[in-house]
Order: structure tokens, then sequence, then C-alpha cells
């Protein structure tokens, strides 16, 4: 079963424009209380490792935990709902703090009164 702030290895498929594409690790943003019901469709913000400091992204140090070896950027200005069949493998996970400051990020993207 698949948690909040899981770090997952999927294939997002070919890009049109600027969006994210191919193969790519992302992180779950879908929360927990939906998660436990084992949706089929969740939301995921892909990582990539072009750091380019957009205030759109937070950027994510690798650790024991999260399953990154680079540091990378959560593109918050990409969530995705995707099938959990998309879903190859979890490589980690994000964990509390990271998790927060993207929910808030995704709050601000969205227009999400706090």
């Amino acid at each position: 079963m698949l948690s909040s702030g899981d770090v997952v290895e999927l294939d997002l498929g070919s890009p049109t424009g600027r969006e994210a594409g191919f193969r790519h690790p992302a992180v779950v943003v879908t929360a927990q209380r939906i998660l436990d019901t084992e949706p089929s469709v969740i939301q995921v913000v892909p990582l990539t490792t072009t750091i380019r400091g957009f205030q759109s992204e937070i950027d994510l140090e690798p650790d024991e935990t999260n399953g990154l070896t680079r540091t990378s950027a959560a593109q918050c200005q990409h969530i995705r709902a995707i099938s959990t069949g998309r879903v190859e493998e979890v490589r980690g996970n994000v964990g509390s703090i990271p998790i927060t400051q993207i929910r808030e990020l995704l709050g601000t993207i969205l227009d999400v009164p706090t």
C-alpha cells in the first residue's frame, strides 16, 4: 500500500510542451485517508534533478529514507493525477517536513485558503 510522501518511480508517458514526462520519480501527495482506501488514481508531484530555483519547486536532498541519489526538486507546478498502475516501485519516503512544504506550496498554487 502507498503512503503519503512516498517517492515512487513511474512512467508519465510522452510529454506535451513543458510537461514532465517519461520515466520519473515523483512524490505521492494524496492524503493518507484516501490512500488507505486503495484508490485507483492518486496525485503526484514529479521530481527533477535539474535545479532551476523556481518558486513553484521544493528542493529535496538525498538521504537514507527517501531513496533519492541526487538533489532533486519537487515540481509542484506539474501536479497530476495518475493511475496507481503507473507506479513501478517505491523508493522511499520524503518524510513529514518535506511533504508539508510541498502541500503548502500546492495550496498556494491552487489558491486554497489556509
